[in-house]
């Protein structure tokens, strides 16, 4: 059944990133009363006009996130600039707002660039989620908070679920869980009702972050070679962005799923090497080199979505044998529109 969330007012902080900008067009089709707040610094718009890191295909992405602005602005979704470190200014933009339900999005996104600046990783984190949380604890909406499958650390076992012990490994997944304690604190001595949702390797349309199955295509397509860290055994539950908005969406709409944790993604893990099987379809001269692995990089598997399917009825749609070449179209329809633009800068 279609999901309706008409007249939910929703508050989505980090809303103009990757996740957060395609569940907020979800939410408006859905009938929700919808708006983003992002200071646009971490992985957005301000940081690629900077050029700090001088990234390729910088001018691509740039583009990629003015798509994302430019889908907001036409579906009438409020994008209110404003940095969430600032606690006196979260806090009167939140009173405004008045939301029913938060999801809280806004952190560094990614796991090598939390591990070479903590101090900016906790500051764009923990600190922006604790100021939205403290603003919370009297109007007590539903709070949405995105952790990561990296809490759990080393898979033990081929499949984890909600249960499993977490041991993160490196910053990254430290914080995630730091937050996810914060996040229960807050409803053991506010009572503020939560949800904490845990996705895995995430792929999709207008993703500027250089995942790994990003960078796969966007160098197939150049023409160079690709990677590959490791042997190509790592295991990874792909899940594409679609299933995640979806997952979420049922979320805010489910009782059930009020103070609880859910593991969000497809709930089958493919090998590194199987997703280069996929695609050689679309590229069979791929040139593939290995790449010592990085030892604060985990090793995972399946997450278990029978909790989200019994609680949630949420079924996952996209094994990577289907989302991963409706990506790949994707970009090959992006990139014959950027090469007329001269947009694509050599990968160095």
């Amino acid at each position: 059944m279609p999901i309706s969330l008409k007249g939910r007012k929703v508050v989505i902080t980090g809303g103009a990133g990757f996740i957060g900008h395609n569940l907020a067009l979800a939410l408006k089709r859905a009938g929700a009363d919808v708006s983003v707040i992002d200071s646009l610094q971490v992985n957005n718009l301000n940081a690629f006009a900077n050029n700090a890191n001088n990234l390729p295909n910088r001018t691509l992405y740039l583009r990629l996130i003015q798509q994302r602005l430019q889908l907001l602005y036409s579906n009438e979704i409020p994008v209110h600039v404003v940095d969430l470190r600032d606690y006196q200014q979260t806090w009167r933009l939140l009173d405004d707002l008045k939301p029913e339900v938060i999801v809280q999005l806004a952190a560094v996104a990614h796991a090598n660039v939390a591990n070479k600046d903590p101090y900016s990783t906790f500051d764009h984190s923990l600190r922006t989620l604790e100021n939205v949380l403290d603003c919370c604890k009297e109007t007590k909406p539903h709070f949405i908070f995105f952790s990561s499958s990296m809490v759990y650390g080393n898979f033990k076992e081929a499949v984890v679920t909600e249960d499993t012990a977490c041991e993160p490994l490196g910053v990254y997944g430290a914080l995630k869980f730091a937050g996810e304690k914060m996040v229960i604190a807050y409803h053991q001595v506010f009572d503020l009702p939560y949800t904490i949702v845990r996705p895995s390797a995430l792929y999709g349309e207008r993703c500027v972050s250089r995942r790994v199955g990003q960078v796969f295509i966007e160098n197939a397509l150049q023409g160079l070679e690709l990677q590959v860290a490791g042997d190509g055994s790592d295991r990874l539950d792909f899940t594409y962005i679609d299933d995640v908005v979806n997952g979420v969406m049922r979320v805010m709409e489910r009782e059930a799923a009020r103070n609880q944790v859910f593991n969000m993604t497809y709930g089958s893990s493919r090998s590194i090497a199987q997703m280069l099987d996929v695609l050689r379809e679309h590229f069979p001269d791929l040139q593939v080199k290995t790449t010592p692995r990085d030892k604060l990089m985990p090793s995972r598997g399946t997450l278990s979505m029978e909790k989200a399917k019994a609680l949630l009825d949420f079924e996952p749609a996209f094994p990577v044998e289907r989302g991963f070449p409706r990506y790949i179209q994707w970009y090959k329809q992006l990139f014959a529109e950027s090469a007329a633009k001269a947009e694509l800068e050599p990968a160095g």
